[in-house]
């Protein structure tokens, strides 16, 4: 079976730096690093009366695993207004109720730069905000500001097809 059927003399896989993320039909500025999506099925055991084989394996809750985007620090603000919108210092009165939730769509592209596959991830809120790393004088670091996103699933952007490549 051809791994890819648009480029069938194409051996090698996409490389996982070519990215971008976009929520609110814009895309996350000075995004470095998106962690994996991930689901997991729990197996529930069945016993059959009368069969003494072993348990029957089926399958039961599924849980996609929270998403972790970093970026460098600049002044964009989209990763703190978002995340204030969960948990706002100003008390549960400033918090957004209606907004809090956002779907986004992680790209991946090939080295022409064209979009070679799309992921959907549903109803995303923020769990988890860092502002600032830890903050080192002698170091000689890039400062990034890392969000967690809770989600409820996600799925293949089906209409994203391979692109033709030159």
């Amino acid at each position: 079976m051809a791994k890819f059927t648009v480029n069938s003399s194409r051996f090698d896989p996409y490389l996982g730096y070519r990215f971008k993320v976009k929520w609110d039909n814009q895309y996350v500025a000075g995004l470095s690093k998106c962690s994996a999506l991930k689901r997991t099925t729990e197996v529930t055991p069945w016993y059959e009366g009368g069969d003494a084989s072993g348990p029957h394996q089926i399958p039961g809750k599924t849980k996609y695993d929270p998403i972790t985007l970093e970026a460098g620090v600049t002044h964009d603000t989209s990763f703190e207004e978002w995340a204030n919108k969960v948990n706002n210092f100003q008390g549960d009165a400033a918090m957004s109720l209606a907004t809090f939730r956002k779907d986004i769509t992680i790209e991946v592209y090939n080295h022409q730069g064209q979009k070679a596959m799309a992921y959907n991830v549903f109803r995303c809120w923020v769990s988890e905000y860092q502002a600032l790393p830890q903050l080192d004088a002698s170091a000689n670091a890039v400062m990034i500001t890392t969000i967690k996103l809770e989600n409820e699933g996600w799925i293949r952007d089906t209409s994203v097809a391979e692109p033709k490549e030159t």
